[in-house]
């Protein structure tokens, strides 16, 4: 019988400012210094908005408006199984203060290729861009 592997549910914010989109480099762990999307660990008694707001506050220093749910990312690693609701956000105050990541780039949707990408993180950049080009087309105002 297979061994059953571990949930981790987390969130991350897709992050639109003008025709940008934000992300982070990670600064620890097996995959330090590939790029992702902010955001964490889901608590416990926490609905996934209010963990997003609370990591981005405790690792960006800034405060967010949740928006819509982008989709969520089911992603088998080595050692877990991660569950990652993607929210798009609005900043509604600060900019970003590194307190656990390397770097911060704000990409266009032409620059998503350039950025090494956590696996989990990668799945959703085609639906980001999909998304994007609407925008470009001038059939939506952001993603």
């Amino acid at each position: 019988m297979p061994e059953e592997r571990k949930t981790v549910n987390v969130v991350a914010a897709i992050i639109q400012k003008d025709d940008r989109i934000l992300a982070t480099q990670r600064g620890y762990g097996e995959f330090r210094d590939w790029w992702e999307f902010p955001g964490g660990k889901i608590e416990n008694g926490e609905t996934p908005q209010e963990a997003l707001k609370r990591e981005i506050r405790e690792e960006l220093r800034m405060r967010i408006c949740v928006k819509d749910l982008l989709g969520t990312i089911e992603y088998d690693y080595p050692a877990f199984h991660l569950s990652m609701q993607c929210f798009r956000a609005e900043i509604k105050e600060g900019t970003p203060v590194l307190t656990e990541h390397e770097a911060v780039r704000w990409l266009r949707e032409d620059e998503l290729d350039q950025v090494r990408w956590l696996p989990a993180d990668e799945t959703i950049i085609d639906t980001i861009r999909k998304k994007m080009r609407k925008i470009d087309a001038g059939l939506g105002k952001d993603i």
